[in-house]
């Protein structure tokens, strides 16, 4: 694999252990059990990507679904509002060591969208593409939980630029860099193929709860 020198703000590395466990023992208990190791609570919402921020025109802007499906769609903003939705409220957890507690998200489920496209037998991975080339890879199991959406709202308002609008991924089982930002489409393929942020160091399953950060 190919690396590239990544501040360290991104790798979540260089951190002090001892004051992530002095911020951790401080949560009431029932909170404190919510949080994986090695993780600290935040009350806000860092801002954290490689690259700049997009630019979207969502009379342009379309989502797609391709690869191994039977049935590869295309939707434009209009038609991706016009999907069914769900709302779930759930914990993230960042790479970069911080976590953020009882976040309400609202999109459209992808159960919805595996139902439309019809993955078939050989599809064991998914591909997200988003702006400017990136992609994220996950198992076709990581996104068939309920609480996987194709996400436009985040606490009750639209996402901002910074933080994917108008679209992005949501998987909160996994390490944030997976719920990938600025969202184009998901491909389904047969073999794995890792992404922008696992070519270059991070972990490829990326499980918060085994500390799943690096390779």
């Amino acid at each position: 694999m190919s690396f590239f020198k990544l501040p360290s703000k991104l790798k979540g590395s260089g951190v002090n252990e001892e004051r992530i466990e002095q911020l951790r023992a401080k949560l009431p208990e029932d909170e404190r059990e919510r949080v994986p190791p090695g993780q600290f609570v935040t009350g806000g919402w860092p801002v954290l990507h490689y690259g700049s921020v997009p630019r979207t025109n969502l009379a342009t802007w379309d989502f797609k679904v391709w690869g191994r499906v039977e049935n590869p769609l295309a939707w434009s903003w209009e038609q991706f509002k016009q999907q069914p939705r769900a709302t779930i409220e759930t914990d993230i957890h960042c790479v970069t060591r911080w976590t953020k507690l009882d976040m309400t998200w609202e999109g459209v489920p992808l159960r919805h969208v595996l139902d439309q496209v019809k993955p078939k037998p050989e599809a064991k991975f998914v591909i997200a593409h988003a702006e400017a080339g990136f992609t994220a890879n996950l198992p076709i199991e990581a996104i068939m939980d309920d609480d996987v959406l194709l996400a436009d709202t985040a606490d009750g308002h639209e996402l901002t630029p910074e933080h994917g609008y108008p679209l992005r991924l949501l998987v909160p089982k996994r390490y944030f860099w997976k719920s990938a930002k600025w969202l184009r489409g998901l491909e389904f393929v047969a073999q794995d193929q890792p992404g922008f942020w696992e070519q270059n160091g991070y972990n490829n399953n990326a499980d918060p709860w085994r500390e799943e950060r690096y390779w």
